[in-house]
């Protein structure tokens, strides 16, 4: 990748599930740079030294070319994977990974003053494993509150106590009022919890030990972040209401850039907020996975071919691996369904993309019933993104243009989140 002429550079950080992965951009959004690494075992992980080195690892591994001229540096991490720190901002506990379901201990607390129909009301959110904290001796020593992603911040700009509105939704704060709500104000504790902020709000300049250390300019801010799965919807490029992205991973993923915010908590529908537009969305179960229990990657791209994808299949699947589905059907007793399976695999191939593209066509369709903008265009991301005929098939069930997101790291939606905010800082200066 050639050096832009542009002298202005951005840097985003994307702290995943098994590795991180920095990338650089420049003024005009070009990616100059990008690297990863991964986290190793992850069996009984020291997460606070493994999260540390690796953000300085990454650190030293920037081109010295890019160093002088860095900007603005944002970090995303996984939602609601958090840490309890102390007045000097010392981890008092082991983090609590985003995944972890300990928060069913405190249930009851927390429905005691949660609405009931809340996103909070989950033994994974953010305030669920606070709640569980509460419970520990040690939490009388806690001082500060934070995401993976706030803490990694901090350890660049050294502020404690500031997040973001991505990564707070999980946490109670309201983001259409942009304010934590009464019910939150009135714990004993909530002077323990972050201060929010707008992704990409210029927080400090980096801290002179660590902009001397990796030979970075003390005039580089830290701008707060978000999560890895908002940073990959960033990636993408979408900006307008109506369009979408769709995630063809493991499982099928949709999100949707909405004028006006939607919830259907059974299905696991919520928006954030992006600016003065919402970020909605839903996953089912169905997705890649069923595609690779049958068919190797080769076989995959050989039997794609052999499929018409202006003819529709006459077969009918819903493509699970194991009952139930929560989007675009909430159905916890849902049974796959894969049958008749026809002797030809393309044939079986081309029934089950036709299958998953009329779940995606169905998810959109419940997405707008419940009031979110319609779609009109739809990026895709993932490894089915490469699928050229599957995109085919998609385009003629969803009515919609379709088209393969020209970046979809997190990271280099985090840097276009360093970007953006750093524009937004110097318009105010």
């Amino acid at each position: 990748m050639s050096k832009s002429r542009d002298t202005s550079y951005f840097l985003g950080l994307d702290f995943g599930t098994s590795g991180a992965r920095a990338a650089i951009i420049d003024g005009t959004r070009q990616l100059l740079w990008q690297s990863g690494v991964s986290y190793g075992s992850v069996n009984d992980a020291d997460w606070i030294t493994i999260w540390r080195q690796t953000l300085f690892d990454l650190l030293g591994e920037i081109p010295k070319e890019y160093r002088s001229q860095l900007r603005a540096i944002a970090i995303d991490g996984t939602s609601s994977t958090v840490l309890l720190l102390d007045a000097e901002g010392n981890p008092l506990f082991d983090p609590i990974l985003y995944n972890d379901d300990r928060g069913k201990d405190v249930q009851k607390l927390l429905q005691s003053f949660a609405p009931s129909d809340h996103l909070v009301n989950s033994a994974t959110s953010s305030l669920a494993k606070f709640l569980w904290w509460s419970q520990q001796p040690a939490f009388s020593q806690a001082r500060y509150f934070c995401h993976q992603a706030d803490w990694l911040g901090g350890l660049l700009h050294g502020q404690l106590g500031i997040s973001d509105y991505h990564n707070a939704l999980k946490l109670g704060y309201n983001t259409q009022r942009l304010t934590y709500p009464a019910w939150l104000q009135g714990q004993p504790w909530f002077h323990l919890l972050p201060q929010i902020t707008e992704p990409g709000t210029a927080i400090a300049p980096l801290l002179p030990d660590v902009a001397k250390r990796w030979q970075l300019p003390a005039t580089c801010w830290v701008y707060s972040g978000t999560t890895d799965s908002i940073a990959a919807f960033l990636a993408s490029g979408a900006s307008q209401p109506g369009e979408a992205v769709t995630s063809l991973g493991s499982t099928l993923v949709l999100k949707l850039l909405s004028k006006t915010p939607v919830t259907d908590l059974g299905s696991g529908i919520y928006s954030h907020r992006l600016g003065n537009l919402w970020l909605t969305g839903g996953a089912s179960n169905a997705g890649g996975a069923v595609l690779q229990h049958f068919f190797s990657p080769p076989d995959l791209e050989r039997l794609s071919e052999q499929i018409d994808p202006r003819q529709p299949s006459a077969l009918d699947y819903y493509p699970l691996l194991q009952p139930g589905e929560r989007f675009p059907l909430n159905d916890p007793h849902l049974k796959p369904r894969l049958t008749p399976r026809p002797d030809d695999d393309a044939a079986f191939l081309h029934g089950l993309l036709e299958s998953l593209g009329r779940i995606e066509a169905l998810g959109y369709q419940k997405l707008q019933q419940l009031g979110a903008t319609p779609v009109s265009q739809i990026f895709t991301a993932g490894g089915g993104s490469n699928n050229l005929p599957w995109q085919k098939i998609r385009e003629r069930l969803l009515g919609v243009p379709v088209a393969k997101s020209p970046q979809s790291e997190a990271t280099y939606g985090t840097a276009c989140l360093a970007q953006q905010g750093f524009q937004r800082q110097v318009s105010k200066t």
